[in-house]
């Protein structure tokens, strides 16, 4: 059956017109003739939703045309494909890009997929050897897409313990019973082998370097420098959790930033900040002030943040040591957690003498008691530029990772809640409830902002966090009426919700609200090994 000569022409015009009003970015065309006749042109449809891409602009309603696990069109009128997932009166919007997640296992990548991640990257603390955990993801599949950095503080452990780590955070936990790798400074020998080590995971095909420093606060300030310039030679960022965690002077969270900041103007590094949130805390307005200044001097730092008062860390860490209730600004055992029961003195003292690997949560504003702790909480989640990224945690039972095939989590499967809820809990508060920011800025700062930080050292980037004809088929599709985080403290395995579809690379991971079990069409975000 013949499509008529006019029929066409307004079709096509009425296309035109639309492609205009989204920019030259966007290509935009009318059904193919064969959509139109029933034969199926696609591999998937998403059929009738709001379409959002922040890049371009696009926000109407639109059918998303996948073939080959990428965008092949987005057109005005319906399309037919081998498989439709229905949109209507939902928000279809790039998949969500999380830079900071250490549960790269196969339970927290579906945990994060009902939070609407697509591409969960290991950068703050990264792993080495490089080239054996990207060997293990892909030996077991994932449902979203994975990618690590090289760690230094794997390197130094190494060094200075004398252990070989084996891709496996688990090595970072297992070494809390060990402190001198915490406060040692590396002799010159020792910081040329710790180099070695994270220049092969860049040759591994490592996304940048991640520098744990909190976690070390003993390194030179010479190390620091090496790998700041390591990171400038292969045009690679460093992520970077801040030396101190502390309001008082010396060594507090300011002097931890303005290191950075010295470095990155020293270097030239890109200096990427992990969770400004916690870190800064209630100084985050004279920390913000300041690299404000170092940005719009050219340096080359970009920020993150997750939108909680609360951080998860060792029970055994650094930060729990000495003066750190007056550092952290009046702490007590009690903003010490697991589960949503809180520590006292005795048994925090017992944990971190028994097993100070334990990963627990730590709370460092009470925006539920101060209305002053919520701003600086906005300040910090709402930085200009920042992404929004979860430092999810790998989920325990009973003390152990959940690192195999396992769903659902059983009931006391435990991690922060930000494991589950950080990218739907953004949309909820601060999107919809709130309305502190538009929708679409909302979805810039879970999708393309990520996207660039990475894209200038890392091709694969540039396909991400946009919703254009040519790029990578990750896709969500939302209820902004209902998307919701539901994990808590004392809850933290709850799923979050409103999310209806999730789509990797073409494949439906979440469809109509249940994960699809078999689905693992992640892949790997790399950079070309040996570069």
């Amino acid at each position: 059956m013949s499509v008529s000569l006019a029929l066409l022409r307004q079709t096509f015009l009425a296309a035109a017109v639309a492609a205009v009003a989204v920019g030259a970015a966007m290509v935009l065309v009318p059904a193919s003739a064969s959509a139109q006749r029933g034969t199926a042109g696609y591999d998937l449809v998403i059929a009738n939703g709001r379409a959002i891409d922040p890049e371009t602009g696009l926000d109407a309603v639109r059918w998303i045309g996948v073939r080959s696990g990428r965008i092949a069109v987005i057109s005005a009128t319906a399309l037919v494909g081998r498989d439709t997932l229905d949109a209507r009166g939902h928000v279809v919007a790039p998949g969500f890009i999380d830079l900071h997640s250490h549960g790269q296992y196969l339970a927290s990548a579906r945990m994060q997929a009902f939070d609407g991640v697509t591409t969960a990257l290991e950068l703050e603390a990264g792993t080495l050897p490089v080239g054996l955990a990207y060997e293990q993801a892909a030996r077991e599949g994932r449902p979203i897409n994975y990618g690590f950095s090289a760690a230094w503080l794997f390197g130094r452990i190494a060094e200075k313990e004398h252990v070989e780590p084996d891709g496996d955070i688990s090595f970072f936990q297992n070494a809390q019973r060990k402190q001198g790798w915490q406060h040692t400074i590396a002799t010159p020998d020792e910081t040329a082998r710790i180099m070695a080590r994270v220049e092969q995971g860049l040759k591994e095909g490592a996304l940048g370097i991640g520098v744990l420093a909190g976690y070390a606060p003993g390194y030179g300030r010479k190390e620091y420098y090496a790998l700041a310039q390591l990171a400038k030679r292969y045009e690679v960022p460093t992520f970077t959790h801040v030396r101190y965690l502390s309001v008082l002077e010396p060594q507090s969270s300011f002097e931890a930033y303005e290191e950075l900041v010295a470095l990155a103007a020293s270097t030239g590094a890109h200096m990427h900040i992990s969770h400004l949130n916690s870190n800064s805390t209630r100084d985050i307005p004279i920390i913000a002030e300041m690299l404000r200044g170092a940005q719009a001097r050219g340096l080359r730092i970009t920020t993150e943040a997750y939108p909680y008062a609360a951080g998860s860390t060792v029970v055994g860490a650094e930060i729990f040591r000495g003066n750190w209730r007056e550092r952290m600004g009046g702490a007590t055992a009690s903003d010490l957690e697991v589960n949503g029961v809180p520590y006292n003195d005795s048994t925090l003292a017992a944990a971190q003498q028994s097993a100070p690997g334990t990963w627990i949560v730590v709370h460092f504003m009470r925006p539920e008691r101060s209305v002053q702790d919520q701003g600086y909480l906005d300040q910090a989640v709402l930085f200009p530029g920042g992404a929004i990224a979860s430092d999810a945690m790998p989920w325990t039972a009973q003390g152990r990772t959940i690192a195999g095939d396992v769903w659902p989590l059983p009931s006391d499967a435990f991690a922060h809640p930000r494991s589950a809820g950080t990218f739907t809990r953004f949309l909820r508060d601060y999107v919809r409830e709130r309305q502190v920011v538009t929708l679409r800025e909302g979805l810039k700062r879970l999708t393309l902002i990520p996207a660039q930080i990475l894209q200038g050292s890392v091709p694969q980037m540039q396909q991400k966090g946009r919703l254009q004809v040519g790029k990578d088929a990750d896709v969500v599709v939302f209820d902004l009426a209902s998307v919701s985080d539901k994990a808590t403290y004392a809850a933290p395995n709850a799923r979050s919700v409103g999310m209806r579809h999730v789509v990797v690379n073409g494949v439906p991971v979440i469809r109509d609200g249940e994960l699809v079990r078999e689905a693992l069409p992640g892949r790997a975000i790399r950079r070309k090994v040996g570069s």
